[in-house]
């Protein structure tokens, strides 16, 4: 035996438990999307005629989905990034950037979230109702600050991480080797 044992190739790391609420609501959503399309499918099959509510209900659970997505990929630090800036130069350079793309979607959905509650408050005052099933219009709209706040949150998280992490110059030579 070796006095000095030889290192072993970096894990990745392990999925945080935290991220569990988003991948648990993407099955959810996925899986009533799924029903529902073939509900109406086959409704449509045997009756010549669709359920007109689906389209309503579809579109409001992609647009959720979309939401719930953005923050799994926010969390995972795996958002749309030009790779040639953020991976190209210096560790503390990519630091930099990865930490400024994280203050920057946390600026930007903190103000969705917080401009979209009006949105929802006047929903809610003046009645408004969905065009297709007449459901009140803010069971909707309410979801678009409570996902943009998780986004916020999340990228607020990611900043923490990318900030207390250290660029060592060593990181460079390990550049543009990952698979």
């Amino acid at each position: 035996m070796s006095p000095n044992p030889t290192p072993r190739p970096s894990e990745p790391e392990a999925e945080p438990r935290s991220l569990r609420l988003e991948d648990w609501l993407t099955v959810i959503v996925m899986a009533a999307l799924a029903l529902i399309t073939f509900a109406n499918v086959l409704v449509r099959y045997f009756t010549n005629s669709s359920f007109a509510w689906t389209e309503e209900i579809s579109v409001f659970l992609m647009i959720a989905l979309a939401l719930i997505a953005g923050s799994a990929a926010v969390a995972r630090d795996q958002h749309i990034r030009i790779e040639y800036f953020a991976e190209g130069g210096s560790a503390l350079r990519s630091k930099r950037l990865s930490m400024l793309g994280a203050a920057s979607v946390a600026l930007l959905f903190g103000v969705i979230a917080v401009l979209s509650v009006r949105v929802v408050w006047d929903d809610y005052r003046f009645g408004e109702t969905s065009p297709g099933i007449g459901v009140p219009q803010w069971w909707y709209s309410i979801w678009l600050p409570v996902f943009s706040a998780l986004i916020t949150a999340r990228a607020v998280g990611l900043f923490i991480r990318r900030s207390r992490s250290t660029a060592n110059p060593a990181d460079d030579t390990t550049k543009g080797t990952q698979a």
